[in-house]
C-alpha cells in the first residue's frame, strides 16, 4: 500500500496543476489536481491493485470509481408550502398515467385479437370450445404487434395451461377473458391512481370519496338517486372499503388491496342496466341497500338530531343486544357528546352483519376486551354474560350456569393458553362469530342454547311434509 501511495505522489509532483491551466481553463488548481489524482489512481490500480486484509475483500477499481456516480434513489415529497414542486409532481404523474393508459388495448384492438385467435386456433375443438397451441399462440403475438405481446407472454400461456383440460393447448375464450380482465384491472388501477395525490400507492378517505362521487353518474342503477342523498351514499360505500381494508384505522388503504378485493366488482356491477332485485338487496353498494341502511338509521334516531344515543341504539336489529355490550360500544367507538354519528354507525353495522370476518372480530374483540390486556379471561366472559342472564330473568327463563357457558366457549376456541382467549385464537378456531354472538345478543344466545330442539323440530316438520 505504501508503494502505491509513493508512486501516486511522485506522479503528482512531476506535473504542476498550473502547467495545465491552458488545458482546463475553467478549472481551479484544486479541481485540476483532483482530476489528475483520479487519473493516476486509476492507471496505477490497473498495474498493481491495493492489497486487502485476510478477512477483507476489496472491490475492483471500476466498482470503486462508480461509488461517486450512484444515483439518488430517495426523493422527499414536496412540502405543502412549495406549490411549484407539488404542481410539477402532479403534472408528471398525470403524464405518466396517460402514457400507461395509451398502452392498454381498446375495443377495436380486442376485436382484432379475437379474430386472430379464431383464425389461428388449433383444431380439433372440444365441443364448441376452441383451443390454441403454443406455436399458433406465438404466431398471433407476432401478427398482432408489439402492443399485444405484453399480454401474450410465455408466462401467461403456462398459467392458463395449468388449468386447461387439453394437453399442450389453452382455451381461446379463457385467454381472451384473461386478457380483458388484465386490461380492466390496469385501467381501474390507473383510474384509482389519479386520486392518489402523493403517488405512494395509497388512498385516503377523502381520495376514495372523490373517486366514488365521480363514479355515481356512470352507474345506471343509481340514476334515480336524489342528489341530496349522494353524500350519504358515498359515506356508506367508502366505509365498507375502509372497514375491511383498514382494520387498524390508519386512515388509508392500498390501491393494490382495493383491486384484489371483491368489493370493486360489486360496485362496478351497478353499471349493468338490469340487476335482479334479490341481487340488489345483497349488494351493499346498490341504491336499495344504501337507502335501507340509512332508513334504519333514521328510524332509530327518535329525537331527529342526526345522532344516536345508547337508548336509541338498543332498537338495532332484533332489539336484543345487551345494555352491557352497548355501553362498551360507546366507550370504545368515536362519539360526539356521547352520541354516535352515521359513519360510526356504519362500522357498527358492518361488524355485526359480518361477525365471522377477521376484521369484524377485530372490531368486536376491542369492545369485549374490557381490561385492554389483549385477551379475554373468564372474568371478561362473565362480565358480558351477566347481560344475557339479566335478559333470561326478564323473560322468566330458566337461569343458565355461567361455568357451563365458559367451559363451552373455551372448548370451541381451544386457545393456546387455556386460561385466556386472544384475537388470534378467536379467528383461528372458526367459531368466533358464535362466541361473540352468545355474549352480546340474547336472541343469538337463545338460538344457540336451543339449537338441538330447533333441529329436531325442523326435522319433524320435514317428515310431516313428506
Amino acid at each position: 500500500m505504501s508503494d502505491f501511495r509513493e508512486k501516486l505522489l511522485s506522479n503528482l509532483d512531476k506535473i504542476k496543476p498550473s502547467a495545465l491551466q491552458s488545458q482546463y481553463p475553467s478549472k481551479t488548481n484544486d479541481e485540476i489536481e483532483d482530476i489528475l489524482f483520479q487519473k493516476y489512481r486509476a492507471e496505477l490500480a490497473k498495474k498493481k491493485p491495493p492489497t486487502a486484509a485476510p478477512d477483507q475483500t476489496l472491490p475492483d477499481t471500476q466498482t470503486v470509481d462508480t461509488y461517486r456516480y450512484i444515483p439518488r434513489f430517495h426523493f422527499e415529497l414536496p412540502k405543502s408550502a412549495d406549490s411549484l414542486a407539488q404542481k410539477l409532481r402532479e403534472e408528471a404523474r398525470t403524464l405518466f398515467l396517460q402514457k400507461r393508459s395509451k398502452e392498454l388495448l381498446d375495443n377495436a384492438e380486442f376485436k382484432l385479437l379475437w379474430s386472430l385467435l379464431e383464425k389461428h386456433h388449433s383444431p380439433p375443438p372440444i365441443g364448441e370450445e376452441q383451443y390454441i397451441n403454443y406455436e399458433n399462440y406465438c404466431k398471433v403475438g407476432t401478427i398482432a404487434g408489439e402492443k399485444f405481446r405484453r399480454y401474450l407472454t410465455a408466462t401467461t400461456f403456462a398459467r392458463l395451461l395449468a388449468s386447461s383440460g387439453n394437453p399442450g393447448k389453452i382455451s381461446v375464450i379463457s385467454l381472451f377473458n384473461y386478457t380483458m380482465r388484465k386490461v380492466w384491472l390496469q385501467q381501474t388501477r390507473i383510474g384509482l391512481s389519479l386520486y392518489d395525490y402523493t403517488g405512494q400507492g395509497f388512498l385516503s378517505e377523502s381520495d376514495m370519496e372523490s373517486y366514488i362521487l365521480e363514479l355515481i353518474p356512470t352507474f345506471p342503477q343509481l340514476e334515480g338517486l336524489e342528489k341530496s342523498f349522494h353524500s350519504f351514499y358515498v359515506c356508506t360505500t367508502v366505509r365498507k372499503f375502509f372497514f375491511f381494508l383498514d382494520p387498524l384505522r390508519t386512515g388509508r388503504i392500498r390501491i393494490r388491496d382495493v383491486l384484489t378485493c371483491s368489493f370493486l366488482d360489486d360496485l362496478l356491477e351497478l353499471r349493468d342496466e338490469e340487476i335482479p332485485k334479490d341481487a340488489q338487496e345483497l349488494n351493499w353498494f346498490s341504491a336499495p341497500s344504501a337507502l335501507s341502511v340509512y332508513g334504519h338509521y333514521l328510524n332509530l334516531d327518535k329525537d331527529h338530531n342526526g345522532m344516536l344515543s345508547k337508548k336509541e341504539l338498543i332498537g338495532y336489529g332484533t332489539g336484543t343486544l345487551t345494555p352491557i355490550f352497548l355501553e362498551r360500544v360507546f366507550a370504545e367507538c368515536l362519539t360526539y357528546d356521547g352520541e354516535m354519528d352515521y359513519k360510526t354507525y356504519l362500522d357498527f353495522v358492518l361488524a355485526l352483519e359480518n361477525r365471522g370476518e377477521p376484521q369484524s372480530l377485530h372490531y368486536l374483540f376491542r369492545i369485549l376486551d374490557v381490561e385492554h390486556k389483549g385477551y379475554l379471561t373468564a372474568f371478561t366472559l362473565n362480565y358480558f354474560f351477566k347481560g344475557i342472564q339479566e335478559e333470561l330473568s326478564a323473560h322468566r327463563a330458566e337461569p343458565i350456569n355461567f361455568d357451563d357457558v365458559k367451559d363451552e366457549i373455551f372448548d370451541m376456541v381451544k386457545p393456546e393458553d387455556p386460561t385466556r382467549i386472544t384475537l388470534k385464537d378467536l379467528i383461528r378456531c372458526g367459531h368466533g362469530e358464535t362466541v361473540v354472538s352468545i355474549l352480546i345478543e340474547f336472541h343469538k344466545f337463545w338460538a344457540y342454547e336451543n339449537r338441538e330442539v330447533m333441529v329436531t323440530s325442523t326435522a319433524g316438520d320435514d317428515t310431516h311434509n313428506l
